[in-house]
């Protein structure tokens, strides 16, 4: 966690004067006895880094602009019933289980693209490198085993394109399984954040259905990839990648508190590795 300039006081603080109700930086700033330009720059910390409060500004661009501070725990994460359900189908599923489509059935048309690609026409890749370029602020992602990191596109690999994402500062934070088959690829892009002398990766054990990436707040996109071998002989005849691509700005603020109300509560990568390392490995002779 990158908090270096806020200690845990502080950060209280501001967590427990938002809680209680929406406040404007300037609020905030003059609860802290600090420029609005210092209590802007920990607010933004505190929601890049936990997630626990969102920022909002109204009538940007104008003279007038105010903008506001409020609480993203998980009881302002549902604004429509269904959005419950899904939560709730997402927390309770694994990967074959719950169908990215299911959200995109909801979002409105003109916010939202989805493509299909066969392994017969296409090399069978995720094409990710040019969505992760776009971030300038934060990437927020969903995986399984992080196996996405050792492809290379456009003559380029992925764990580079993160280092380089990462030496400019671009937060990043991973939701995956930390255990015996995918601790390698966890190490792997862990290993960056020494490499670059700062701590722009954070990755936190837990499994869940969704593949894919939250970019700053403007996109979110899904991956869904459906295998012959998992239906009956004949109800599908090769093998198919889906992607599910939401610009909706409501959507991607619910996108974000599923992965914050997610990202909260799983166990940091570090510790996960530390126990999977005290397992001793007992050779059998004769």
């Amino acid at each position: 966690m990158v908090l270096a300039m806020l200690d845990s006081a502080t950060i209280k603080k501001i967590n427990d004067f938002v809680h209680q109700k929406p406040r404007t930086i300037q609020e905030v700033a003059e609860l802290l006895g600090k420029n609005w330009r210092t209590a802007d720059r920990y607010v933004e910390q505190i929601a890049k880094e936990t997630g626990s409060i969102s920022t909002r500004t109204f009538r940007e661009g104008t003279r007038g602009a105010l903008k506001i501070a409020h609480w993203s725990h998980i009881e302002r994460i549902h604004s429509q019933e269904f959005q419950e359900r899904l939560l709730q189908k997402i927390e309770s599923s694994r990967k074959m289980e719950f169908s990215p489509f299911d959200i995109y059935q909801h979002v409105e048309e003109g916010k939202r693209n989805a493509v299909m690609m066969t392994a017969e026409n296409y090399a069978y890749k995720d094409y990710v490198k040019p969505f992760l370029e776009r971030a300038q602020n934060q990437i927020l992602s969903f995986s399984g085993n992080l196996s996405w990191i050792n492809a290379a596109e456009e003559n380029r690999n992925i764990i580079d394109v993160i280092e380089a994402l990462a030496k400019n500062n671009i937060s990043v934070k991973i939701l995956s399984r930390v255990t015996i088959d995918s601790m390698k690829n966890v190490q792997k892009i862990l290993s960056i954040n020494e490499k670059i002398g700062k701590n722009m990766i954070e990755i936190r054990h837990r499994e869940q259905p969704l593949r894919g990436f939250v970019i700053d707040t403007h996109m979110a996109r899904f991956r869904e990839s459906r295998d012959p071998s998992d239906y009956e002989k004949g109800e599908l005849d090769e093998r198919v990648l889906l992607f599910y691509e939401i610009f909706d700005p409501e959507w991607i603020e619910w996108f974000q508190k599923v992965f914050w109300y997610f990202f909260r509560t799983a166990i940091p990568a570090e510790k996960r590795i530390k126990d999977l390392q005290s397992i001793h490995n007992v050779y059998r002779v004769g």
